[in-house]
């Protein structure tokens, strides 16, 4: 396990490995070194091969409430330029969830605004208890939910961002299943575990090389007209993915009835 108090990173011998948020005392909210932190571990996980799938979580009753008041109280202090740095830093971070190689497993319970639902639209599955509230409340207070946009605009599309930016309302976990946001919902956070043990035992059956392959094949059709470019682009992928090793270890796998070298239960 690593730590450093208010973000911590667990790993178990079967590949999985846990980021969390811990400041439970002031709901998870985060901070220029938390965000640090969480792009230092990111880009650890992203490297370590024996990692495999990466699940994101907070302690407390609530997943995060944001931006940690007191930061944002001295940024706004700041001049432009270092107001613009700090921004990037948030950026980067949410560039760094969106793109990990690995999959990535979002688990929201109570309080998830501001900053928090773009953490959530950076994940590839996500799971909320039914007292999960999401809010885009930057608008309260004069600000907007800029460096999460892309992210959150993709996950739940431009016509709900049209309300939900502007009128910074809360809504419940099961309205953002309906958005997109979300994709399961669990009665209580006691059953985060369950679910998350089911979607990663099928996702430790994939192909390590096959999921990050068709993580990247996503973001580079999603939204694009399919002009001869993206035809080429997509045969290429499939020609590439098809004579690697892993590929190769898949097909023979399957055709020979057994299983793949990468499933080691």
């Amino acid at each position: 396990m690593t730590d450093n108090n208010h973000v911590l990173l667990r790993q178990n011998d079967n590949g999985i490995a846990e980021l969390i948020l811990n400041r439970p005392e002031v709901h998870n909210a985060f901070d220029d070194q938390i965000i640090e932190s969480l792009i230092s571990q990111l880009e650890h996980v992203d490297t370590n091969d024996n990692i495999r799938v990466l699940i994101l979580r907070s302690n407390g009753k609530n997943f995060s409430a944001g931006a940690d008041l007191a930061w944002m109280k001295r940024m706004a202090k700041n001049s432009h330029q270092e107001n613009l740095q700090d921004a990037g830093r948030l950026a980067k971070l949410m560039e760094r969830l969106n793109n990990l190689s690995k999959p990535t497993i979002g688990l929201v319970q109570g309080a998830a605004y501001g900053g928090a639902v773009g953490l959530a639209a950076c994940c590839d599955i996500v799971i909320a208890s039914e007292d999960a509230q999401f809010c885009l409340s930057e608008v309260k207070i004069g600000l907007i939910p800029a460096v999460i946009s892309p992210y959150v605009v993709r996950a739940i599309g431009e016509r709900q961002s049209r309300r939900f930016f502007l009128t910074a309302e809360a809504f419940s976990a099961n309205t953002a299943k309906t958005f997109g946001l979300v994709h399961e919902v669990v009665a209580t956070a006691d059953l985060f575990d369950d679910a998350c043990a089911r979607i990663t035992a099928t996702l430790r059956r994939n192909s390590p090389q096959g999921m990050r392959a068709a993580k990247d094949l996503i973001f580079a059709v999603s939204s694009k007209v399919i002009d001869q470019a993206v035809i080429d682009d997509t045969a290429k992928r499939i020609a590439d993915i098809r004579v690697s090793t892993e590929g190769q270890e898949g097909l023979s796998s399957f055709l020979e009835k057994r299983k793949p070298n990468w499933i080691q239960e």
